[in-house]
């Protein structure tokens, strides 16, 4: 009776010597007892349908094996890269090696592999020891190059020459320095796949719009929050800048926040300002109240309801028997911690009897408010 060895079967071209059916399959299982099923979804990988019995080769299905990766993994790192199909595992090995030794965590290399499984089979020495060399000169810290690929490892699949060094001198024009580009890179490595035709001018463009043309203050916006270069202009940036405008907001207001708070213009207008605004609406905010908070800080209507916004707002009125007005006459009462520096100052004048306006209590570090009201043991 002809039987087949789990190694015969892993290292033999099955389409040339083996009938490939479910019958087959089946027939092959009764005759190994030890060919588990496992090894049977393995040899179903390696032979699959008629189309594919050649691309999933034994060797690097059994390198992705040994390193952990289950069944459904290697299946949709396979649909992803059909370059993984017939590849060499000592190529992989190879590359596998290098990713940890540049500081990638072996529990985090399988995640980086399946977020890009192309990483395995590009040239180590004209592809991934260029961009890390030049990841490496853009940092500042040893791990700063291994937390960028973590976190997209398609990264390294870019060219240095064709797409790093335009990116740089489509940077520079706007007065971002070598440095700077590099911490944004590290900050949000997505940045290297955006197109600059497509994406990145369609940003300058915007924020031209916003009159921001003068003094490299686009730069200094883009270095300030890389993420922002992530939305779509169309689709969010002009859409909540519009809904600032509708709250009264002027131009020179929307450059501020622009500056100091792009944050807020990467949120979700029905998802997350709308529901703040009827929040403070609902509270008792009248709507020249609302664009005052607003205009002088943006984030309250990018905070969490429940988490921020609430707790301060009880805290205002429940504990310290305040008034909205006073909130609308110093707004940035909401960037405060609320454990760490309302209720603790809060308790502090309790103690002495102190009346004082909310800019007297929070505008200052502990060091002054201490001095300024005496407290100084």
């Amino acid at each position: 009776m002809f039987k087949v060895s789990l190694a015969s079967l892993l290292h033999c071209n099955i389409r040339r010597h083996l009938i490939v059916c479910d019958v087959t399959r089946l027939f092959m299982f009764d005759l190994c007892p030890e060919f588990s099923l496992t090894h049977l979804v393995l040899a179903k990988n390696v032979t699959g349908n008629m189309e594919t019995s050649n691309s999933h080769s034994s060797a690097i299905m059994w390198f992705f094996k040994d390193r952990g990766f289950d069944d459904k993994s290697i299946h949709e790192m396979f649909q992803k890269c059909k370059r993984l199909e017939g590849m060499q595992r000592e190529k992989a090995s190879e590359n596998w090696v290098y990713l940890r030794s540049v500081g990638i965590q072996e529990r985090k290399l399988p995640s980086v592999v399946r977020k890009c499984p192309k990483i395995l089979t590009l040239s180590l020495h004209e592809k991934l020891v260029p961009m890390v060399n030049c990841l490496e000169t853009l940092g500042s810290k040893p791990q700063e190059v291994a937390s960028a690929i973590t976190k997209f490892p398609h990264i390294l699949s870019h060219s240095v020459e064709e797409k790093l060094c335009p990116l740089l001198a489509f940077f520079e024009a706007l007065g971002i320095t070598e440095k700077q580009l590099g911490k944004m890179i590290l900050i949000n490595p997505r940045i290297i796949s955006y197109s600059i035709e497509h994406k990145l001018s369609q940003m300058v463009e915007f924020l031209s719009s916003l009159h921001l043309s003068k003094g490299g203050m686009i730069g200094k916006v883009l270095v300030k929050h890389p993420y922002i270069m992530g939305y779509s202009v169309d689709n969010r940036l002009r859409p909540t800048s519009e809904f600032l405008k509708s709250l009264g907001l002027t131009d020179m207001d929307l450059q501020k926040v622009a500056v100091n708070y792009p944050e807020v213009l990467c949120r979700d207008v029905n998802k997350i300002l709308k529901p703040n605004l009827s929040y403070l609406t609902l509270r008792g905010f009248g709507v020249g109240q609302i664009a005052a908070l607003v205009t002088c800080y943006p984030p309250v209507l990018i905070k969490s309801v429940s988490n921020s916004l609430e707790p301060r707002i009880k805290f205002l009125i429940d504990v310290m028997g305040r008034r909205l007005d006073e909130v609308v006459d110093y707004p940035d009462y909401f960037r405060h911690s609320l454990k760490r520096r309302l209720e603790s100052r809060q308790k502090l004048l309790i103690r002495k009897n102190i009346s004082c306006t909310l800019s007297e209590m929070l505008d200052c570090n502990q060091k002054k408010f201490l001095f300024k009201f005496g407290l100084v043991q």
